[in-house]
């Protein structure tokens, strides 16, 4: 695809420059004194640039039934892009789709959004200059310039404005991939675009040993985390060289499993709540990430459930509060018909059983995820709540996970195991606790790898046309 090519070309000259320019500008400052060239702004050599469509109406063969790439009306399209290199894949893909599609045109400028100065500053050294001299003569990061409102769907085009191109500008991008590298730990260029989250540690104990027997094999190259871990030869008992450090200095530690064109699997211990559930989130989808699952423990509502079975969530009571002001609790979270096939069918080839036999260790059905870690204190009006909406368990990020995948278009799923059953007596003990991690740790994680598995062959089968808006961006 000719024009492709030269459009992705394109978008690299013109942020390179603008970087380099920035960058050049602020040493001068920083060394010299020197205040930037008073035309910087006018002629735009600080921003990022602006890709655009103009479509006219005329289609070649588009696919009705695809759920993106997809140009509903004539008109033109714009976004801003950041470091067109970390996503030349997602990029190529789209601009590909459309230009086989319709007849369109491509142009690349700069945009009228500058990029924020300290977006820039890796290789620079500031010295003893502080930020608020570097804002008064660079641009900086403005908060009430950074939203999204595109992905909510409350945004508004004047009549002359283009439309959106994509969920996410540059601006949006650059914030949240300087959040990613802050939660984390690692840097964005290594997150995947297979998701695993978990709210126990042991789960990232037992990623990170399978993970370091995968490289070199079924085209992982390396294994990155947190605390400085990097793996690009096998190693057996890689969980050994795990930092202490990483979880005083990371909120939120990340484990990538790489794979050169970021289909790999990253493992994510995103803690206890629906808070870092949501920020997490709110940054990994800048990514555009093929699908992230929950895979953790919860608390079983049902008399019959017993320690270790699972429970794969087909809908979510959400009493986690944290996206009520942007998706109401009522707005249903459909389920996603490939990801449940999916992780039903990797624990039936984990577990060995299937039909009747798999039902007795795996219930689907509501789950609830509350933000009260002491719900069991109100026990008489949780009760009440939980069997008007026959919930078969409870845990205090799932529904948060998925409502997230539901507003930034990303296939979302959810595995739980049952660690305890605090409405009937059986609590999580010491000794109790030790023995379900040990039994059930290995195969539970073991399910959410198969399913990433078995995800990255559906391709763009995956990306649901039920997570389509009515007035929705062409990219995916």
């Amino acid at each position: 695809m000719q024009k492709t090519k030269e459009t992705l070309a394109e978008l690299v000259r013109v942020y390179e420059a603008a970087v380099s320019t920035l960058k050049a500008d602020i040493g001068a400052f920083v060394e010299h004194g020197t205040l930037p060239p008073h035309d910087r702004r006018e002629q735009r050599l600080w921003t990022y640039p602006e890709l655009r469509i103009t479509y006219r109406g005329h289609e070649r063969t588009a696919r009705a039934s695809r759920a993106f790439g997809r140009l509903e009306s004539a008109g033109t399209y714009s976004t801003t892009v950041t470091r067109p290199h970390l996503f030349t894949d997602y990029l190529s893909e789209q601009l590909a789709l459309i230009e086989a599609e319709y007849e369109v045109e491509f142009t690349v400028g700069r945009s009228a959004q500058e990029i924020p100065f300290p977006y820039v500053l890796e290789g620079v050294s500031v010295g003893a200059v502080t930020p608020q001299e570097l804002a008064t003569h660079f641009p900086s990061t403005e908060l009430a310039m950074i939203g999204d409102e595109i992905a909510d769907g409350t945004f508004l085009c004047g009549e002359d404005e283009p439309h959106p191109l994509a969920l996410f500008d540059g601006l949006r991008t650059d914030f949240s991939l300087a959040r990613l590298a802050h939660y984390t730990g690692t840097s964005p260029e290594h997150c995947q675009r297979f998701i695993l989250f978990t709210n126990y540690h042991r789960y990232v104990d037992e990623f990170v040993d399978w993970a370091g027997q995968q490289v070199g094999s079924d085209g992982y190259v390396a294994l990155s985390g947190a605390g400085g871990l990097y793996l690009d030869a096998p190693a057996q008992n890689a969980r050994a060289r795990l930092s202490d450090t990483a979880w005083r200095r990371h909120q939120m530690p990340a484990y990538h499993l790489i794979r050169e064109d970021r289909s790999g699997i990253t493992l994510v211990n995103i803690g206890v709540g629906p808070s870092n559930a949501k920020t997490i989130t709110d940054h990994l989808a800048v990514l555009r990430p093929e699908a992230w699952l929950m895979i953790g423990h919860c608390g079983g509502l049902r008399e019959s459930q017993r320690i270790g079975d699972y429970v794969l969530a087909h809908a979510y009571l959400r009493d986690d509060h944290v996206l009520d002001p942007v998706l109401p609790p009522e707005i249903p979270l459909p389920a996603i018909a490939e990801v449940q096939q999916a992780l039903a069918q990797a624990a039936e080839m984990v577990s060995g059983e299937g039909g009747a036999n798999l039902k007795k260790r795996m219930r689907t059905g509501t789950v609830v995820t509350t933000d009260d870690r002491n719900w069991e204190l109100r026990y008489t009006e949780s009760a009440r709540r939980f069997s008007l909406s026959r919930a078969i368990a409870i845990d205090m990020e799932s529904a948060t996970i998925s409502a997230q995948g539901y507003r930034f278009r990303v296939p979302y799923g959810t595995l739980l195991c049952v660690s305890d059953k605090p409405l009937h007596g059986e609590l999580k003990l010491p000794g109790q606790a030790n023995r379900f991690y040990e039994e059930a740790i290995a195969s539970h994680l073991k399910i959410g790898l198969i399913s990433c598995d078995l995800l990255r062959e559906q391709g763009d089968r995956l990306h649901s046309r039920k997570l389509r808006a009515f007035n929705e961006p062409p990219f995916r």
